[in-house]
């Protein structure tokens, strides 16, 4: 008991002297991996729509030949940045391109560094996040929107894109609580997050287990929430539980009558109102 006694003091007069360093981090840690998911999900959106448009043997010789060479350069992009750690994509990227390019070109400002680097890194997973939830809708729905007229183009961003990114939202939630934990390989390109200030204090104090408790209860939190909140993101997605099928004659399972459990109540309350009244 005197040991957990121990660590509790430590922590809490850590806490007590730098409680605006780590919530500064945890601020730093949350936008970081926010704007770079969003940004990841735009460049996977892409890379997945590119991938999943058809190629007939109709279409002309350079549309083929441009199409499969874009697949390819997305192939090499996504197996090379799914297949190789964060930390060394941030020391290749902000290190790299300057010795490249004889400091032409470098960073002077560390966000846009850090979310360069975080959101090609989440484009990479969500490129096969987005050909997976193009390719698990129904065919029948694409043949069914060009029969009616509808270009791929139409097709794509209203009948296949809206259930895709219902189908795909998990991962995408997946993919931020990933990149909060994730974001702690920044430090290496001399961002200040969340495990940066962890790395300041325990080099000022020493008290290196008091304060990664404290991490870790802070990157729990911040995961818990995030859960909670896209949990709750996807259920408004869904909509209604369930609909009812309304069986007054014969005719209506093959009419395809559906009504709403609230709509039936109200006009069965409204049939037995006006029962009692004659």
């Amino acid at each position: 008991m005197e040991i957990f006694a121990k660590l509790g003091y430590d922590m809490t007069r850590l806490w007590s002297a730098y409680w605006v360093k780590y919530l500064g981090g945890m601020g730093s840690t949350l936008v970081l991996a926010l704007v770079a998911t969003l940004i990841g999900c735009v460049i996977g959106l892409a890379c997945g729509i590119l991938n999943t448009i058809p190629v007939a043997r109709q279409d002309s010789a350079p549309k083929r030949f441009g199409l499969k060479l874009v697949r390819a350069l997305v192939r090499i992009y996504v197996e090379v940045f799914r297949g190789t750690p964060m930390v060394l994509q941030a020391v290749f990227i902000y290190y790299g391109l300057p010795y490249f390019t004889n400091n032409s070109m470098r960073f002077d400002n560390i966000w846009a560094a850090a979310i360069l680097i975080v959101s090609i890194n989440t484009g990479a997973y969500m490129a096969e996040s987005v050909r997976g939830g193009i390719l698990s809708i129904d065919p029948g729905q694409t043949e069914g929107a060009k029969a009616i007229g509808m270009t791929h183009f139409q097709t794509m961003t209203s009948v296949i894109l809206p259930q895709a990114l219902r189908n795909i939202m998990p991962q995408i939630g997946n993919n931020f609580i990933i990149n909060v934990k994730d974001t702690s390989v920044m430090f290496i390109i001399g961002f200040t997050e969340f495990f940066a200030f962890h790395r300041y204090i325990t080099g000022v104090n020493n008290l290196y287990f008091p304060s990664a408790a404290i991490e870790m209860i802070g990157y729990l939190t911040m995961t818990l929430i995030a859960s909670f909140l896209l949990r709750w993101i996807e259920k408004l997605m869904d909509g209604s539980d369930s609909y009812k099928l309304v069986q007054a004659d014969a005719l209506t399972m093959a009419a395809g009558t559906y009504r709403h459990p609230k709509k039936v109540e109200d006009t069965l309350e409204r049939n037995l109102e006006q029962e009692r009244r004659m």
